[in-house]
């Protein structure tokens, strides 16, 4: 058994296995609830044909640990010191996970003594002098009800020997990463340096991407609350496109590698004609593209409304893909004003009059609070992390996995984004719903 390891759960060719920091000895304060223990699992997936496949090659089906309270923890709650950090960009519910964290250490294992990392992973560093915030349940009321960080956030890479060095000093027993792939890549660095040096610290990420992208999670928080926002949006500009003769409504949406929110947001209102994703090729000109189809609603039906996610169609962008932003991330070109001027340079050339109305509402959809919905689930993705970094689990992070909360091992979920499988219901029921054809000569 490798070491740090509380059990070798490695079934299939997939790595499930949750590192521990030690044996949990100490009774848990928590009452009237059920218990899980280490042994209980859900399957990744649940198919007959893959059961039957690992059955033939005499391999365990690759299961996931659940997550939830255990009988005993690793931490003295009198003793235990915790911090908080958010990074990375702005996603509906980073306030309600703060605040459900706070309220879980408090009053449910008596953990007085939590500090809020100011400035995403920059708090960490001496050189930038942000203060600790100071978090009580008195801190935190009412902070689920206006969106945002109130520990703020930054991009950027931070070296982890200096990260690890602040926690030592600060004496901080567990650490909650609040983030996309990029902060739980960190995350993990963290952690294994942290174990290197023997340092008794427990690292729980908590996975905030708007895009819905993180492998092995089946919905993150903000997701649903964005494609709420979304879908009014998609609704006023059916209406701009309405209200005008060839009127065009073209609406960019969040979604860097993958298309979820576009796709779902285009569903949910229905007024959609063409929904272009990063994980779909199209055309641009000839026959059979973009151009040609647009063209082709418009003089049929007098108006058309294109929802975009911002990583579609970067192949236009070749000579821009080189360059990285702060967080390590692939610069994007703008697809949106891109597919604005080649609309209006296309129908200018025609010589037929069109009335284009271009929405990028991705700022204001990041920033709004979350939804019934994701309050709820962002609740409980507090709890479950706090019992998580409690019981001394380490290294990992918190999904929904087949309806369940599971503990999931960080290197298993980052470095390749989660897409829309292009063959499956959600993207069959767009090309039903738009009625878009298959934009390739």
């Amino acid at each position: 058994m490798e070491p740090g390891f509380s059990m070798n759960h490695r079934e299939g060719d997939i790595d499930t296995a949750i590192r521990s920091l030690g044996t949990a000895r100490i009774d848990s304060p928590v009452k009237g609830t059920f218990f899980v223990e280490d042994g209980q699992r859900v399957l990744i997936n649940d198919t007959l044909a893959y059961i039957e496949r690992c059955m033939a090659d005499g391999v365990k089906p690759a299961t996931l640990e659940i997550a939830g309270p255990r009988t005993k923890i690793f931490f003295d709650p009198s003793k235990t010191k915790a911090g908080i950090v958010t990074c990375g960009g702005l996603c509906p519910g980073i306030n309600n996970v703060i605040r459900g964290i706070v309220l879980q250490l408090y009053y449910m294992y008596g953990v007085k003594n939590i500090s809020g990392i100011p400035y995403g992973l920059q708090g960490f560093i001496p050189s930038y002098g942000h203060p600790l915030h100071d978090l009580t349940p008195q801190s935190v009321a009412g902070i689920h009800e206006i969106g945002g960080s109130i520990l703020g956030s930054s991009r950027g890479a931070q070296d982890i020997m200096e990260i690890v060095d602040a926690i030592e000093r600060l004496n901080l027993n567990i650490m909650f990463f609040i983030g996309g792939d990029g902060t739980l890549k960190a995350a993990s660095a963290v952690a294994q340096e942290i174990m290197s040096r023997s340092y008794k610290c427990a690292v729980i990420g908590i996975p905030k991407t708007i895009d819905n992208d993180i492998n092995y999670v089946s919905k993150t928080f903000g997701f649903d609350t964005a494609v709420k926002e979304a879908k009014k949006v998609i609704q006023c500009a059916h209406n701009e496109a309405t209200g005008a003769p060839f009127g065009i409504g073209l609406v960019k949406l969040m979604g860097r590698d993958s298309g979820f929110i576009a796709a779902n947001a285009a569903l949910a209102q229905g007024d959609a004609n063409f929904v272009l994703v990063p994980e779909v090729d199209f055309d641009l000109e000839g026959e059979k593209g973009f151009l040609a189809c647009l063209e082709q609603r418009l003089k049929a039906r007098g108006h058309a409304v294109v929802v975009v996610a911002e990583g579609a169609g970067m192949r236009f962008f070749d000579d821009k893909l080189a360059q990285k932003d702060a967080s390590g991330n692939i610069k994007r070109g703008d697809i949106g004003i891109f597919l604005k001027d080649a609309i209006q340079e296309y129908f200018k050339a025609k010589t037929m009059e069109i009335n284009l109305k271009y929405i990028d509402p991705s700022y204001v959809i990041r920033s709004v609070e979350a939804d019934a919905s994701d309050s709820i689930f962002c609740g409980m993705l507090a709890q479950m992390a706090v019992h998580a970094g409690m019981s001394g689990k380490t290294d990992m992070l918190i999904g929904v996995w087949d309806n369940r909360f599971v503990h999931i091992p960080i290197a298993l979920s980052v470095g390749e984004r989660k897409k829309i499988d292009t063959h499956g219901p959600l993207w069959k029921s767009v090309m039903e719903s738009t009625g878009q054809p298959i934009m390739k000569n």
